[in-house]
């Protein structure tokens, strides 16, 4: 998991993950546009799996995104997934200027609508006939046209349960929150992604479930503490999101989102972090020795995630090339 450079650097990072031993790079978005970074990267490092993870869906309509994506598919032969979200409201309405009603439902009809353009471009008819959005026009000057690689795989961010179900519905896979810990996808994603699959007749199989994973590794504590630290204060900030809230009551931490959303009021950062103790760190991040690291997370994921994300291995280049390693032997172990 990156965030996006700008684009002359991208090439870079890309080229970085492919040596270092990573099979892709997932992009998020929130100063920069991910698809951008996703066209620079399949340009510069062939063969990378790559994703947007999430991009915002609603500030661009459904063929615009369509569009885009079916020529990041092309560029990088076919190894591109779609990744959306709805974003919260704040910034869908006032940084976007766009609507937000109904985003659950929303989100379900605008990924009907992304595939229904996949089809037109293959066959030159659109036909798009749903709550939020209506696509009927297409003529071949408008049209990308077929290209040599299948359809991209359209994933979306969820958390609730209506969002996961949906997901197993429409979806082809499922970005998992980062404070999903395994306990959380045991109790809700598989089985809330299995539901919507068995309701639409699809083998849920076909749903990825995509996990991004804290991680803390060192040799020795004092290597760790650095990171204990940092996802503590991620970890907070995340925390502090109502929404969010059953999940940390549900581990057995109830009460941690009102005791941050106290400190945050109050504007003491320091204090929100400090209510993430080091039990939580142990249920919600992964910690491990670098050579154990590929041992935890193999156990911890293994027959639950389709797809792990590392969320934060970029720190430093030294520490970016040693996660490699441990994906390159996850991915020798697992495939």
């Amino acid at each position: 998991m990156t965030t996006p450079l700008p684009l002359t650097k991208t090439a870079d990072r890309a080229k970085q993950a492919q040596n270092a031993g990573f099979s892709g790079l997932l992009f998020t978005e929130a100063g920069r546009t991910a698809y951008l970074n996703v066209g620079a990267a399949a340009v510069a490092a062939p063969g990378l799996d790559l994703s947007t993870g999430v991009a915002v869906a609603f500030p661009r309509s459904p063929f615009v995104t369509a569009a885009t994506a079916w020529e990041l598919q092309e560029a990088s032969g076919g190894r591109f997934r779609l990744g959306l979200g709805t974003q919260v409201k704040t910034h869908v309405v006032r940084r976007y200027g766009v609507d937000f009603d109904r985003p659950g439902p929303r989100l379900r009809d605008y990924v009907l609508a992304v595939k229904a353009c996949f089809t037109a471009f293959r066959t030159g008819t659109l036909d798009h006939h749903g709550d939020f959005y209506e696509l009927t026009f297409i003529t071949p000057q408008w049209s990308p046209g077929p290209i040599d690689a299948p359809d991209p795989k359209v994933d979306i961010a969820a958390v609730n349960p209506w969002m996961l179900t949906m997901a197993g519905e429409v979806a082809d896979g499922v970005h998992v929150h980062p404070i999903g810990e395994p306990g959380y996808l045991q109790r809700h994603v598989l089985p809330r992604v299995t539901d919507g699959a068995s309701k639409a007749g699809r083998d849920p199989a076909e749903v990825s479930i995509i996990v991004p994973v804290m991680t803390i590794v060192g040799d020795t504590d004092e290597e760790r503490h650095t990171e204990r630290e940092h996802l503590r204060a991620m970890l907070s900030f995340y925390g502090s999101t109502p929404n969010y809230a059953f999940i940390w009551d549900e581990a057995g931490f109830e009460g941690t989102t009102a005791r941050i959303r106290e400190k945050q009021k109050a504007g003491d950062f320091a204090g929100m972090a400090n209510q993430i103790t080091d039990d939580h760190l142990g249920v919600f991040t992964t910690e491990a020795t670098w050579d154990g690291l590929a041992d935890e997370l193999i156990s911890r994921y293994g027959g639950v995630a389709d797809r792990l994300v590392l969320y934060n291995a970029g720190r430093d280049r030294e520490r970016f090339d040693r996660y490699g390693s441990v994906a390159r032997d996850i991915v020798r172990r697992t495939s």
